[in-house]
């Protein structure tokens, strides 16, 4: 990646700037602003998050900010209310509380001697969220955003539940909320931190008991999805995401049916901005991002808009491995989406495996997965740099109903979602399907290629439950995670079906089979026709890196570990973050967590998570720590939390609280 130093304006920072609220409360925010000797006003980008602007996202903000200011642009990144430096509590994840006060900073922007009234928002993630759902309340002043690695749809496509399953993320997100809400003001910025500190301590919420109360598609869940009404967004939107990431899916949606201004941008990377994500190729996004915002907030007629619409980068299939450093491949474009481009290809599941055209299958076929299916499937969504992609797939093949294709005799590009359609019987009154698309190479060796999982109380409706009846059979349709690869001639595809998917998903309260029915079991893969193109983007380019001494390198971890007596399976994932201390301010950071997720082959009640956070802050003599323990586990009515928050300051017990909840099995 080039840095640069040099840039159409010099860039002065405001280290920390509060943003005050109609009810009092003070939002901090750190700004990035050209240096110009006369008066002059510039279009202001937000970035609103809950992740320290002091240190949470400090490396990241140092690589972006300072060079889009240097563009002429005031680049504004603000701390929520209850994070950081900001006042106020902070309950829950996008809250209408969350929105309101974005309203606000946006009003606030505007009546800035610096701003000339035109707002962009651009965000990953937490801040991609907030970004859709805030253009959606419409502000006169937010003109277009940048949405990065986000969902529309917060049941369905986040970090909670997937297909209707409860996914165990859930409980390593909660855990990771409860120890990152509970970091410290910086005492350098904040007069009266400790008293800010404690007051978020004594309000902690247990997230991981909010979000297990809503196992359906409620109201909880509708609030901030955008999908609810797309026509609610008028503002341009850019939406981006990677292969490598959990939330590819949103992207095509977001082209399919927002009715304003769109551009789309899929890459090899994983939840990262594409500037410095992995696997490369990374690409100039900060020079896109500028053509864009020139476009939206300046008026200049640059053909950013006369581009094609969506650019999607197909990705050659490589020897499975839990992360890779660059990814082979070539960019492809679209009008739009759907594309012409893309042909829908059948094949069904017969009797000789995964063939051209439909044949029924003629005899029943069964499958009962040992709950240690999935231990290579890899996590929901790779975040800290670690080996979380999934690995061989054979082991898990192994416990799985599997269709292979024969040889393809050339090769095959594939940019779409999967679509399966099975007609099946459980023999209890619930079950989980799970259905990977896998490629088999000539040397046996089988990589992932996409996956769907559905839970099939939630088959009809994922905002009620429909009751599995044992024995009666069932039609059901699963859309996979979407694709954007090429296969080489030689290769075969494999559907490989199973009841479970561990530690991906929380198992079902039975043990089940499932049992595909004597009738035509459909598969549709979306195979993309067209051309390659040169790549469209310039080379990465940030500004200078933050001034930091790494303390301890981060070494992310992951493990299985099987007791060859009982039979039980740990999964270890350890996401040590390392240490830091930022040169330039003093501050050292240290974090570091694991989570453990065991569950017995055959008894779905044996399952339970356990995740550990450490946390460590500190200048000098001066030193907080915080420690935050989750646990859960479930009976066949019941899921048990327990969590535990203790702080310190200069090794004297500040703060400690205990949890212990239940929360009733509704959908699960």
């Amino acid at each position: 990646m080039e840095i640069v130093t040099e840039f159409s304006y010099t860039v002065r920072e405001i280290e920390h700037c509060l943003i005050p609220l109609r009810d009092g409360t003070q939002l901090a925010a750190r700004i990035w602003l050209p240096e110009v000797a006369d008066p002059q006003t510039f279009p202001a980008i937000l970035e609103y998050l809950p992740y320290r602007k002091r240190d949470g996202t400090a490396v990241r903000d140092a690589l972006t900010h300072p060079w889009m200011a240097g563009q002429g642009y005031v680049c504004v990144r603000v701390d929520m209310r209850g994070n950081g430096e900001s006042q106020g509590l902070m309950a829950d994840e996008y809250l209408l509380q969350e929105q309101e006060d974005a309203l606000e900073v946006i009003d606030w922007l505007c009546r800035q001697p610096w701003c000339d009234g035109n707002v962009g928002m651009m965000g990953i993630s937490w801040g991609g969220f907030n970004g859709l759902q805030v253009a959606a309340r419409q502000p006169e002043a937010l003109k277009a955003i940048i949405t990065l690695c986000s969902t529309d749809d917060r049941f369905a496509d986040d970090i909670h539940y997937k297909g209707g399953n409860l996914l165990m993320e859930n409980f390593g997100w909660a855990a990771t909320m409860l120890n990152f809400s509970a970091a410290v003001p910086d005492p350098l910025l904040v007069e009266d931190w400790k008293s800010l500190w404690h007051q978020r301590l004594d309000a902690m919420p247990l997230l991981a008991e909010t979000w297990l109360q809503h196992q359906t598609r409620d109201d909880y869940w509708r609030h901030g999805s955008v999908c609810e009404d797309y026509a609610q967004i008028k503002a341009a939107v850019y939406a981006v995401g990677g292969w490598g990431d959990a939330y590819r899916n949103t992207v095509s949606r977001l082209m399919e049916n927002l009715p304003g201004p769109k551009k789309a941008m899929l890459g090899p990377w994983i939840h990262k901005y594409p500037h410095f994500a992995v696997p490369n190729p990374a690409i100039g996004f900060l020079q896109e991002a500028k053509r864009w915002w020139d476009h939206w907030l300046k008026g200049v007629d640059n053909g950013v808009m006369d581009d094609a619409a969506c650019t999607f980068y197909l990705q050659d299939i490589l020897p499975p491995k839990g992360s890779y450093a660059e990814r082979p491949g070539v960019w492809v474009q679209t009008a739009g989406w759907p594309d012409p481009q893309v042909q829908w290809t059948d094949f069904s599941l017969g009797e000789h495996g995964l063939n051209p055209g439909a044949q029924p299958l003629v005899t029943t076929r069964s499958i009962c997965s040992p709950l240690t299916t999935g231990l290579h499937q890899g996590e929901y969504c790779a975040i800290w740099f670690g080996p979380d992609g999934p690995t061989d797939q054979r082991r898990d093949d192994a416990h799985s109903l599997c269709f292979d294709s024969q040889p393809l005799t050339e090769p095959l590009a594939l940019l779409g979602d999967a679509r399966l359609k099975l007609r099946l019987a459980s023999d209890t009154a619930c079950g989980q399907l799970v259905a990977r698309l896998n490629a088999v190479a000539p040397d046996g060796q089988v990589t992932q290629i996409s996956y769907g999982v559905l839970n099939l109380t939630l088959r009809e409706d994922f905002s009620r439950v429909t009751p599995v009846v044992p024995g009666e059979p069932m039609d059901v349709h699963l859309n996979l995670d979407h694709i954007g690869m090429r296969l080489p001639a030689g290769y075969r595809l494999r559907l490989a079906l199973s009841t479970g998917s561990f530690p991906l998903l929380w198992p079902s309260r039975e043990l089940t089979t499932l049992t595909l029915l004597p009738t035509l079991q459909s598969l549709q893969l979306p195979v993309f026709t067209g051309a390659a193109v040169d790549c469209p983007f310039e080379a990465p380019q940030s500004a200078t890196p933050v001034a930091m001494e790494v303390l301890r390198a981060a070494a992310p971890k992951r493990t299985l570990i099987e007791d060859v007596g009982s039979g039980e399976v740990c999964v270890k994932i350890e996401d040590d973050l390392g240490a830091v201390r930022f040169t330039d301010h003093g501050l050292s950071v240290d974090q570091r967590c694991t989570e453990q997720y065991r569950t017995l082959p055959w008894d779905p009640l044996s399952t339970r998570a356990d995740i550990e956070w450490h946390y460590r802050v500190g200048r000098d003599q001066w030193a907080v720590e915080v420690e935050s323990h989750l646990s859960v586990h479930a009976d066949a009515e019941w899921f048990y939390i327990e969590a535990e928050q203790t702080a310190w300051e200069q090794g004297q017990l500040e703060h400690r609280r205990q949890w212990s909840k239940r929360v009733a099995r509704v959908a699960l």
